[in-house]
């Protein structure tokens, strides 16, 4: 035991109060577990897992991969990071990371699970995915009718005109199925894409969304360091949730996606003046200052394969709220997106 000042450190307290899920197991039964376990399974007394099988815990699905894991681990081999589901004592379905490791104890070869709930990270991943799934078809859509009705209209605009100097008993009927089709198309345009315009005006707090957005690009951070500086964290925002929310997935995008290899995120959030401030800072390659002034513009982007849109509606959600946006970058150096909204009155 390390000395540390007049007191000694005590190393299994790391184990014991960490708050990754910790399991060890001998001949996949359960022999020891930390606090995090009791409370990610929801159970309160040792019976209820100590001696227990730990693919009681798993979905069936998953168990005779775990049990090839499993053997691995006895060969002295540490298994990849692996999403498995697992079963609480309510039976509640949750969604997991799963890595395993040796544990040599007494030279006999005991197997560590940790175990990591992933469950709000899956479930805003899927929030997400479907408002970017829902806006592309959206955007296509609204396309095609807007093309659509616009020869129509005109279609009818000059029938019209010729119904001034002939006349048929069919005209009517054409005219009204003219204007049937018109409707419909109209109507699609509404429908297509998500109406986000009606969505309701709700309290936002800013730093418990950016930590969840932020938590959806652990699979791409493993050589980027995200440094989250919050402050005056219990301050709120008010406006329209979801397009707010896809307005900073759009910057913490584009912030992982400006740094090749190894490189840093800063992700600030103070109250200042009436107002919520998030500067969003990486050591990306930077942006050329004469590109700087038209970002936002639709079409516009500095990506090879991008269309400029997400800027777009990062700016348009901003300024329809009452913020602002600016940018300061340099060339290899990398970009801040500063954003300021105002805060709700408390």
């Amino acid at each position: 035991m390390k000395s540390f000042g007049n007191s000694e450190l005590d190393f299994s307290q790391l184990v014991k109060y960490s708050l990754d899920t910790i399991f060890v197991l001998q001949d996949c039964k359960v022999i020891y577990v930390n606090q995090a376990a009791f409370d990610l399974l929801g159970l309160k007394y040792p019976d209820q897992i100590i001696g227990v099988e730990f693919d009681r815990f798993l979905h069936p699905v998953f168990h005779d991969i775990f049990r090839e894991r499993l053997e691995r681990v006895g060969r002295g081999e540490v298994t990849e990071l692996m999403e498995q589901k697992m079963i609480k004592s309510d039976g509640e379905m949750i969604d997991v990371e799963v890595m395993a490791a040796p544990y040599i104890v007494d030279h006999q070869t005991l197997a560590q699970i940790r175990v990591r709930d992933i469950t709000i990270r899956k479930n805003t991943e899927s929030r997400i995915y479907n408002l970017e799934k829902l806006s592309s078809i959206g955007q296509m859509a609204a396309g095609i009718a807007h093309e659509v009705r616009n020869p129509l209209t005109t279609v009818k605009g000059f029938f019209q005109l010729l119904q001034k100097e002939l006349n048929h008993s069919y005209f009517p009927i054409i005219v009204d199925e003219l204007d049937n089709a018109i409707k419909t198309l109209n109507n699609l345009l509404q429908v297509a894409k998500p109406d986000f315009d009606n969505e309701a005006n709700v309290s936002i707090n800013l730093c418990s969304e950016l930590d969840s957005l932020i938590f959806l690009f652990q699979e791409k951070l493993y050589n980027v360091t995200v440094t989250k500086i919050f402050r005056d964290s219990d301050r709120e925002v008010v406006g329209k949730k979801n397009l707010i929310l896809k307005a900073f997935f759009n910057l913490i995008k584009n912030a992982v996606e400006a740094i090749e290899g190894k490189g840093e995120i800063i992700v600030e959030h103070f109250y200042k003046n009436g107002r919520i401030h998030v500067k969003i800072h990486d050591t990306g390659m930077g942006i050329p200052k004469e590109q700087i002034r038209i970002l936002g513009t639709p079409f516009f982007s500095t990506k090879t394969d991008g269309t400029g849109m997400g800027l777009t509606q990062v700016f348009t959600t901003i300024h329809e709220h009452g913020g602002h946006v600016h940018v300061e970058s340099e060339l290899r150096k990398g970009t801040i997106f500063y954003v300021e909204l105002p805060c709700k009155s408390v």
